[in-house]
């Protein structure tokens, strides 16, 4: 009898080169070690990644990825490397580059974003067996509990008019913004923590899927940094991590 297929498992960690909100964000200094560092050490625990590929339009942070244990094994195109690029086409260029340079075709692309540090292999292994255990999904995502119910969000018109961003008619709930939060339908954020996705999803030109399953994490791991107020905040929920287990 064959053994079982075992799925090759690539962990791509985006990390281009400009920054406006912090300046050489992914490679600061954060808790002692460069930023992306955290992400790296976090991925390489993990029994079921079988590679670490980050994905850079930096020679500089190609080769602080490298040192920390990453692959590296292009530099990504700059016409895909600006602020306002969407994910779909990094990831679409990571995977022609291994199949067509390596004839490697992974089974699962784990999205993991250099800029949340407090990511814990226990939810990136979970969202891999989530993945691997429904065939019928195209991709798990993490999520928390939002942090404003979309509910009670509005959209704001021409005179100043307030419209409820989400329409009545889509759960049937007489103005909800009016309501206490507690009475509305559970609703979730994905914070761009953890995404695990079929190749053929992404080949399939998306990041999703339509069958995307869900799974809650503690929201004290999900940040993303943008702002250096995020960035000290982040910083001070890992010492205090640390803290904790001494």
């Amino acid at each position: 009898m064959d053994a079982p297929h075992r799925s090759k498992v690539v962990a791509l960690i985006p990390a281009r080169g400009g920054s406006k909100g912090i300046p050489r964000k992914n490679i600061k200094l954060f808790c002692g070690k460069p930023l992306i560092a955290w992400t790296i050490e976090e991925a390489k625990k993990s029994q079921q990644i079988n590679r670490i590929l980050v994905s850079t339009d930096d020679e500089e942070i190609a080769a602080v990825a490298r040192q920390w244990g990453a692959e590296v094994p292009f530099i990504r195109p700059a016409n895909i490397s600006g602020d306002t690029t969407p994910d779909l086409p990094v990831f679409e260029h990571a995977l022609s580059w291994l199949k067509n340079q390596e004839g490697y075709v992974p089974d699962i692309v784990l999205h993991l974003r250099a800029t949340g540090p407090l990511r814990v292999v226990g939810d990136i292994d979970h969202g891999i067996e989530l993945l691997v255990q429904n065939p019928q999904a195209d991709s798990v995502r993490a999520v928390t509990k939002a942090p404003l119910h979309p509910l009670k969000t509005y959209a704001l018109k021409e005179g100043n008019i307030l419209r409820p961003f989400v329409s009545e008619e889509v759960f049937g709930i007489k103005e909800p913004f009016n309501l206490p939060w507690q009475s509305l339908p559970a609703a979730y954020a994905a914070g761009g923590y953890l995404s695990a996705i079929r190749s053929t999803t992404i080949r399939g030109h998306s990041m999703t899927g339509r069958v995307i399953l869900g799974f809650e994490v503690d929201a004290r791991n999900v940040v993303d940094i943008d702002t250096p107020v995020q960035f000290a905040l982040a910083e001070m929920l890992m010492r205090e991590r640390y803290t904790q287990q001494q």
